[in-house]
């Protein structure tokens, strides 16, 4: 198969399998995204929707969200792990967002970037499933995939995110990210991966490769 004929066989399995691709942070606008995302590092979606509403509860808004200190912050997110970063995070891009954004998420990644424990991948989430603004986040799952789907190398996140959106229509970026994130949940895990149970490894993946 060529590259293009491998990709084209990628969209079409996904597009198959996952149709519809929901978002599986519990949000209910930028913001709310924003924090359940910032919250996700290093944590599993499961866990970080059993902790936003407790935290929403108390504040879904960065002007309520002032109001807490850092220390009630993380006694509320502590389950999720790295709360100590997390707590001043929030708290710090929520004082940002009232003081330079009225109140409001921006939709550039640059002015994202800057605020308080966001980095790359978690503006480029908000900015393709809050905004509908084509991005293709990177995450460890995107990684693994595209390397083992011969479609990367593999080195570094950032030369992965470039092939992704050098491979795919921008058109279908933002599903693409969910897609191949459910994908290597259910059929290409980091543990416990099953060769013969990845039909898209099986079809165009690499020869050689220590599963």
């Amino acid at each position: 198969m060529t590259k293009k004929e491998k990709v084209q066989f990628v969209i079409d399995t996904l597009e198959e399998l996952y149709p519809k691709t929901p978002v599986p942070l519990d949000h209910k606008d930028p913001y709310t995204l924003l924090i359940a995302v910032l919250l996700s590092a290093q944590s599993t979606d499961k866990g970080v929707n059993k902790i936003t509403p407790i935290l929403f509860a108390r504040a879904d808004n960065p002007y309520d969200m002032v109001k807490l200190s850092v220390n009630e912050i993380r006694e509320i997110i502590k389950p999720v792990g790295l709360s100590p970063m997390k707590s001043k995070g929030i708290h710090g891009l929520s004082k940002i967002l009232i003081e330079e954004h009225n109140g409001e998420v921006p939709k550039d990644l640059d002015a994202l970037e800057k605020l308080p424990a966001v980095g790359h991948k978690t503006a480029s989430v908000v900015v393709s499933q809050a905004f509908n603004i084509p991005a293709f986040p990177v995450d460890t799952h995107i990684q693994r995939l595209m390397f083992r789907w011969n479609l990367s190398n593999g080195k570094n996140v950032k030369q992965t995110e470039k092939d992704a959106k050098r491979l795919f229509p921008k058109e279908l970026w933002n599903k693409l990210h969910l897609q191949i994130i459910f994908y290597g949940r259910e059929y290409s895990p980091a543990r416990g991966w099953n060769v013969e149970n990845d039909p898209i490894f099986k079809k165009i993946g690499r020869k050689s490769i220590n599963v």
